[in-house]
């Protein structure tokens, strides 16, 4: 069983930085992909970010790039999402996720292509 705990969520103000930080048990983390989505009240889940097992390749979703950067440290099974020039839009709960073995490339943008999911951290950015 893999346990996927987020921290570092927070209210702040429009334009400010925030790091999440997801700590993952259980499983070899440095096998399998991990992702980072989002979900606002009303809202479908959407994905944010995604990182290969080596940090050779990031993805992200449109509305963050530039100002989202994904990274992991497998030493320390941990994953990151430093979220710079935050936007009101911004504001929701973010889920970190690891996905099912073998899974890379534009496939980690899917939800379903994902099997542990943290219980989230909530992110809100006031204007």
């Amino acid at each position: 069983q893999v346990q996927l705990v987020e921290s570092g969520g927070g209210l702040v103000q429009a334009g400010g930085s925030l790091r999440l930080s997801c700590a993952a048990s259980g499983r070899a983390f440095s096998s399998y992909s991990m992702g980072w989505f989002r979900q606002a009240p009303g809202k479908e889940r959407e994905f944010v970010a995604a990182i290969s097992r080596s940090s050779g390749s990031t993805y992200y979703g449109d509305s963050v790039k530039g100002r989202f950067t994904i990274s992991r440290d497998n030493a320390k099974n941990t994953v990151y999402l430093q979220m710079n020039d935050l936007k009101p839009e911004d504001t929701a709960v973010y889920y970190c996720a690891q996905a099912l073995f073998g899974v890379a490339g534009t496939r980690l943008s899917d939800p379903s292509e994902y099997r542990y999911w943290g219980q989230g951290t909530q992110v809100t950015v006031s204007s």
